[in-house]
């Protein structure tokens, strides 16, 4: 699954422990049997409203489902009323009893069973029903009791049910469109990672727990009907001449999360891989053309991983889907891929060069789960770090061979790697490998840890190995567990077989204990070899670990030198706290670089005259891009810990004057927004600006307004970014151009190119008055193309005054704003100014309970919280964050919660120890000399 994290939208889930409500019908049930009335049920109702008192509730010790019945195949069908709801369902599943038993337990949520009975294979005695249903709602389970013992060997399961079509983007719910008409209809579609299958159906739902599934779909006969496979059969239902009932071919054994079907209205595009197969691109009706682009991106990317794993992707087919109401970036579901419409639809004319490369980024993602995840799958949710950390590496690998002239690894440090860095950093990180049991702890796991950390320490590896070895490691673990389920270990296995390397121990001391270390640099010449002496220890958000029982690493080390910097020198695997490297014929003036390229998970602190004889190579550009990066970044982060002055990290951004690269500027324009946020909190907020202005103005001069001939991709991202951060920050020139060009967008005078689009209504908005955002919000009701929607989402909260931030923060939970995307808006809010952090923190308390109705738990949830206060910077907030999920629980969101009061208390006391130095130096750069 792809999230929606941080500076990319990143993806995870929403989730909820719930009641288990009786479905309340209309009119009888009508499958293809007979009527069906309900039977009187032993419930046992487990209310999780019951629950909320001020502690936070004891987890019940979770246990996975018995093994005593077993799936083989599920026969299911499943008739959705896309009027009233509602759906109704026939479960015959081939099942294995492995020991006698009078009970099956498997795993239900939100659904009504009927009928229930047990048929032993070959008619060897009667068919048993079952005589009772005891729902355990908190643990999302049912237990059918049956008179007498289901007796060893293979029957089959019949069960009939009833569910609701839910508007919570889990499980099998309902998504809303417009017609081209303008007329609101419902689309039926599904999401299931992690544990929402069991809203779709009663199932063992686990993901080892693999079966094969064979779906038929009764649905409106002007729908389009999907599943995982190709479709073998479409008649007319035979109760009602408007329906139609569609069969799909077996899948292959598969775990139940990535079981999809969707009913609705579609147009699509088709292509065929050099390999033979056929690929799909559904769109909303009308938008065929907006397919295209994903179309040549997935038929680029399958023969890429054929080859790259020498594994054939193992369906006849593949649709990607574009799903209007979807929580996450995308799902993986095995060849039915479900996408937000931003995360796959590209309008030559309307989309911004970077909605091109996070399309290209999410389809290279979901299609690498096809092998790495779908193919073979972890063996308990332990281990999802394998399957999204593995995509979330590899989706770049793919995009550089699609494009090369994106510079897309120099983007992953800023995206992926230094987001990991971040959050790892804080007390209240995690490893990369959890132990979780309830289905409301796997949620919190789809985070950055999982994702950006894993891609990071996969890089790492991949770094260490070397290419050739870590492919044939690959080969082997796909070909050994292809339809089966495998741990962390069985890759370490394979690859350590293939590199003849100590994978296991390297990587276990970075997946099983959380955070990183600091390798702190001293050097010494002697005659012509240069002696660097190295240790490391755990680096910390609130500075370096003194304590007694201080974790290590075992850390791959690389350097180089001004010799060459782009090629490693020595390697060496670093497996205690501290060891001396002579490195022999650098001469005195030549300097020494460690992790160059930045793979190496970790921060460096050099000596201050290591530093120096770096620094010249930031402002010569001799130090490779992705160097200059990770140099700042490191400095950035020592000096939030308090381990530098921040004054120190000032000066250094002012050497990038002459910087030309995208992603450079990109993390350099992150930091400065931090610090600028810090410091919303003094009275020298202006002073910053100013210095945000010095420092954009030349390359926001050189690069102008307009593209020029011979421009490319990275090109457009720049002038956008520039001339955003300049406009932002108050330089006229900028501002007068911008509400310039606005006002010719806005009359139809002179159309903005979609690169231009984002930085311009952030200026005009963030100096606009209630005309500027009416106009906007006209923008916005008048958009066609979701991308415009959230384009104009994303910056409504860069307005000012009061009483118009107050009327954005309405407007996010307004019907205008579809549920995934008023996060964003509130988060818009929250991060544009001192006003707005205020304001959408109280409006997030006084809508608490609709906006965790609507979310219920999940990724969403964390994100919302995230962005609503992690902004602030005085110690009493943290109290005051804290005291309030204490008494309104988020069990999904909780540590989110602890890392947010974390942050709260660490720019605190980064304020306390560093704003007077700050001003004084911006005070003290524009004095004339004296």
């Amino acid at each position: 699954m792809l999230l929606v994290l941080g500076r990319r939208v990143s993806l995870s889930f929403v989730k909820r422990v719930s009641t288990c409500y009786p479905a309340l019908l209309s009119k009888p049930v009508l499958l293809n049997l007979k009527t069906v009335k309900f039977k009187k049920r032993h419930t046992v109702f487990v209310s999780a409203a019951s629950q909320n008192t001020n502690t936070m509730p004891e987890r019940r010790p979770f246990v996975r489902l018995p093994t005593d019945v077993y799936p083989v195949n599920y026969g299911l069908c499943l008739k959705p009323d896309l009027i009233d709801f509602t759906f109704e369902g026939k479960l015959e599943a081939v099942v294995e009893v492995t020991q006698a038993t009078n009970q099956i337990v498997m795993n239900c949520a939100d659904i009504d069973i009927i009928t229930a009975s047990f048929a032993p294979e070959g008619g060897e005695g009667e068919e048993i029903n079952a005589t009772g249903f005891n729902y355990q709602n908190e643990d999302e389970k049912v237990t059918l009791s049956f008179p007498s013992a289901l007796q060893k060997g293979s029957g089959t399961l019949k069960i009939d049910f009833v569910g609701e079509l839910n508007d919570k983007m889990k499980g099998f719910y309902r998504s809303k469109y417009a017609t081209l008409a303008g007329e609101i209809r419902y689309a039926a579609v599904t999401q299931f990672e992690a544990t929402d299958a069991r809203r779709a159906f009663p199932c063992w739902d686990e993901p080892a727990i693999k079966a094969t599934f064979d779906i038929t779909l009764i649905v409106p006969k002007d729908r389009v009907a999907l599943s995982n496979m190709n479709v073998i059969d479409r008649k007319p239902y035979p109760d009602d001449d408007s329906l139609v009932e569609v069969k799909f071919a077996t899948t292959p054994i598969m775990s139940t999360y990535l079981v999809a079907f969707v009913i609705g209205e579609y147009d699509f595009v088709e292509s065929q891989s050099s390999d033979g197969v056929i690929v799909r691109v559904y769109t909303p009706i009308g938008k065929a053309e907006q397919g295209k682009f994903a179309l040549e991106v997935a038929t680029k990317t399958l023969p890429f991983y054929k080859d790259y794993f020498n594994v054939p992707y193992p369906l006849p087919k593949i649709d990607l889907i574009a799903i209007a109401d979807f929580a996450a970036g995308a799902m993986e579901n095995w060849g039915l891929v479900t996408y937000r419409e931003t995360a796959l639809l590209i309008d030559p004319k309307n989309s911004c060069s970077s909605s091109r490369q996070w399309v290209a980024l999410v389809v290279g993602h979901e299609l690498a789960h096809q092998w790495f995840g779908n193919l073979v799958t972890m063996e308990w949710w332990t281990h999802l770090w394998l399957n999204e950390g593995f995509a979330s590496w590899i989706e770049y690998l793919c995009v550089d061979h699609c494009f090369p002239e994106y510079d897309i690894w120099t983007q992953f440090v800023s995206a992926d790697y230094t987001r990991a860095l971040d959050l790892d950093a804080l007390d209240n990180s995690h490893p990369i490998e959890v132990n979780v049991g309830h289905p409301s702890e796997v949620d919190e796991i789809f985070d950055a840890i999982s994702y950006s950390k894993g891609a990071s320490v996969i890089r790492m590896l991949h770094n260490y190995i070397g290419d050739e070895d870590f492919r044939k490691g690959m080969n082997a673990y796909l070909l050994k567990f292809q339809h089966k389920n495998a741990s962390t270990e069985d890759l370490w296995d394979c690859l350590e077989q293939a590199s003849g390397k100590p994978i296991a121990a390297v990587m276990g001391s970075w997946t099983k204990q959380m955070g990183f270390p600091i390798i702190v640099v001293d050097q010494e010449q002697q005659g012509d070899d240069r002696v660097l002496k190295i240790s490391q220890k755990k680096f910390c958000a609130s500075g370096p670990h003194n304590g007694e029982d201080c974790p290590s690493w075992m850390v791959p080390v690389s350097i180089c030198t001004s010799e060459d910097p782009s090629c490693t020198k020595l390697k060496v695997l670093l497996d205690r706290p501290e060891t001396t490297i002579t490195l022999s014929n650098i001469s005195s003036e030549q300097w020494v670089k460690i992790n160059p390229g930045t793979v190496g998970f970790y921060r460096i602190q050099y000596s201050s005259s290591m530093l120096e004889s770096l620094l010249p190579g930031i402002r010569d550009l001799t130090l490779q891009p992705v160097d200059r990066l990770g140099l700042q970044n490191d400095l950035f982060s020592l000096s939030r810990a308090g381990m530098i002055s921040t004054v120190e990290v000032l000066k250094l951004m002012e050497a990038f004057v002459n910087e030309p690269n995208y992603t450079v500027w990109s993390d350099l324009s992150c930091n400065l927004g931090v610090l600028s946020s810090l410091l919303s909190h003094t009275d020298f907020h202006e002073e910053i600006q100013e210095f945000i202005r010095d420092l954009f103005t030349p390359i926001g001069l050189k690069l102008g307004w307009d593209s020029k001939q011979g421009e490319g991709h990275l090109d457009a991202l720049l002038r956008g970014l520039v001339l955003g951060k300049l406009g932002k920050a108050g330089h006229k020139p900028t501002l007068e151009e911008a509400r310039r060009r606005f006002k010719d967008h806005v009359e139809g005078k002179q159309i903005l190119s979609a690169d231009l689009r984002s930085p311009v209504y952030l200026t005009v908005l963030k100096h606009g008055d209630s005309a500027t955002l009416d106009t906007m919000l006209k923008l916005h009701k008048q958009a066609d193309m979701q991308e415009e929607k959230n384009r104009i989402e994303r910056v409504l909260g860069a307005i000012s005054a009061p009483d118009l931030i107050q009327k954005v923060l309405n407007f996010a939970l307004s019907e205008e704003v579809r549920p995934q995307d008023t996060v964003s808006v509130i988060g818009g809010v929250a991060g544009s100014s001192k006003q707005g952090r205020k304001a959408a923190w109280k409006f997030v308390k006084d809508n608490w309970e609709e906006l965790h109705n609507r979310y219920q738990g999940g990724f969403l949830i964390s994100r919302l919280i995230k962005l609503s206060v992690d902004g602030f910077a005085v110690d009493k907030m943290a109290a005051e964050v804290k005291s309030f999920f204490e008494s309104h629980h988020a069990p999904a969101a909780e540590r989110t919660v602890q890392q947010c009061c974390e942050n709260i208390l660490l720019n605190a006391a980064w304020l306390k120890r560093d704003a007077d130095d700050i001003h004084q130096y911006l005070l003290q750069r524009k004095a004339p000399p004296v």
